[in-house]
């Protein structure tokens, strides 16, 4: 196939300073940074608390990093430091590369990796929270041109402050990045399709730069005591178990709530949410909208097209191939993207060998969507 493969969701490891590095110089003290506890673990901090275990993934083996989580519970130290276990290729943009080639794979959407992880604990601390997303912006810049044209970094942005919005998606615009992950969530208690917000979409559509939702550690969607007593405060299980209702939620006040009426140029990536739930969710939406609108005696015609259609003309979603994703695009439509998680531990050693081999089609001309043209188009780029 003459076609170029692009993986789209791939993810970088964050270098111990790289925060530090980047921010700017009168906040590096507000920077995050990973450090050592007195046995040996690694740890990503804030203000010297620990956030999250700063620990090695084995991509497709969900096992080891468990019984190493286990290990640290157990007060035990590791059985190799922090800084040997990382492969150089976890990290660093140009080994990042060649590992793609290796793969079979022409080039690949990189998300944060420790990125996923604090968002929520500086919900209150905002000006470190812009900051820090401000570092990994910076460094994003820098991946692009290391990347070489095989790399497309996603910047890392919050919606709360619109001055600063607009400076990091234009700096990021300027430096070749295309894409950039924000929270489908509620902005300081304004849902997404707020009027105030209005600026903010115009802007990721001026730049020429897609927002993405993807899965991390933003506001949940349900009281906080749901989540009480879970074994991992960050990655709790509920946040599995309703993986899908957080983009779901964000898609339902986009559409119906007119974001992608008033922005018709604007496109919008999910990445890790998993995406069989489209079909479900698309047929409900429209129903609910139609069913809404009657039972209030409100005008039929209050948006020009179904909440459904919207979608699937401005978002595309990445699938998993247990999920059968030619099956899902024969009933809503060519919206899918061919993603690997690499090198997380729920992610894939052998990206288009365990996609095919799960339920996923290989790629072929009949596949250029899944493969290619749905993340291109959400990059800029022509399909093919």
């Amino acid at each position: 196939m003459a076609q170029a493969v692009i993986d789209c969701d791939n993810h970088l490891f964050e270098s111990r300073d790289l925060w530090a590095e980047h921010i700017d110089p009168a906040l590096r003290h507000l920077a995050l940074r990973i450090e050592d506890d007195d046995r040996g673990h690694a740890w990503l901090t804030f203000g010297g608390q620990p956030i999250h275990l700063a620990e090695v993934h084995t991509p497709g083996r969900v096992a080891p990093m468990g019984e190493y989580r286990a290990r640290v519970r157990a007060g035990l130290p590791p059985e190799v430091p922090y800084d040997e276990a990382l492969p150089p290729h976890y990290g660093e943009p140009s080994a990042r590369v060649t590992k793609l080639k290796e793969q079979g794979i022409d080039g690949a959407v990189v998300f944060p990796h420790y990125g996923l992880f604090w968002l929520r604990t500086l919900e209150a601390h905002r000006e470190a929270q812009l900051a820090n997303l401000s570092a990994w912006n910076r460094w994003a810049v820098s991946v692009r041109a290391e990347g070489h044209g095989h790399l497309y970094p996603v910047g890392h942005v919050s919606l709360r402050d619109l001055d600063w919005l607009r400076r990091e998606l234009a700096g990021l615009a300027a430096g070749g990045v295309r894409l950039a992950m924000m929270p489908p969530t509620p902005v300081d208690g304004r849902p997404l399709s707020d009027p105030s917000l209005d600026e903010a979409w115009s802007a990721f559509v001026d730049s020429g730069i897609s927002p993405m939702f993807h899965i991390s550690d933003f506001a949940r969607p349900f009281d906080d005591a749901w989540y009480e007593g879970d074994a991992n405060p960050i990655e709790p299980l509920f946040m599995s178990v309703f993986i899908s209702t957080p983009p779901t939620v964000a898609l339902s006040d986009m559409a119906t709530n007119g974001v992608f009426e008033r922005h018709p140029e604007l496109r919008l990536g999910l990445v890790e949410f998993t995406s069989s739930w489209l079909v479900p969710f698309l047929r409900a939406l429209d129903v609910s909208y139609e069913f809404h609108g009657s039972y209030n005696g409100l005008p039929t015609d209050r948006l020009s097209l179904r909440p459904s259609e919207y979608i699937r003309r401005q978002v595309r979603a990445a699938t998993f191939g247990f999920e059968h994703p030619t099956a899902l695009a024969d009933k809503v439509g060519d919206l899918f993207m061919f993603g690997s998680d690499y090198p997380h531990a729920e992610g894939s050693a052998h990206p288009l060998e365990d996609f095919s081999a799960s339920g996923g089609p290989a790629p072929s001309d009949d596949t250029a969507g899944l493969y290619h043209d749905n993340v291109a188009w959400l990059l800029g780029e022509p399909p093919g």
